[in-house]
């Protein structure tokens, strides 16, 4: 087994979001941390409809 970056990894999901799902909506995922500043996961938003899009963006800026 080949080990993956995370960010390939992150990638390939959110592809799969929008391709297997069917959403055409997926922003980039906010990457959530712990108290030593790792990464423990990432959380996806997806919808259908091209609002959501702005709405998440201004979310997710107030933490990045």
């Amino acid at each position: 087994m080949i080990k993956q970056a995370n960010e390939v990894i992150v990638a390939a999901f959110q592809e799969r979001l929008k391709t297997v799902a069917g959403f055409s909506v997926v922003p980039a995922p906010l990457p959530m941390k712990n108290s030593n500043n790792a990464v423990v996961y990432y959380l996806f938003c997806a919808s259908q409809k091209p609002v959501a899009q702005k709405i998440i963006d201004d979310i997710f800026a107030k933490y990045r």
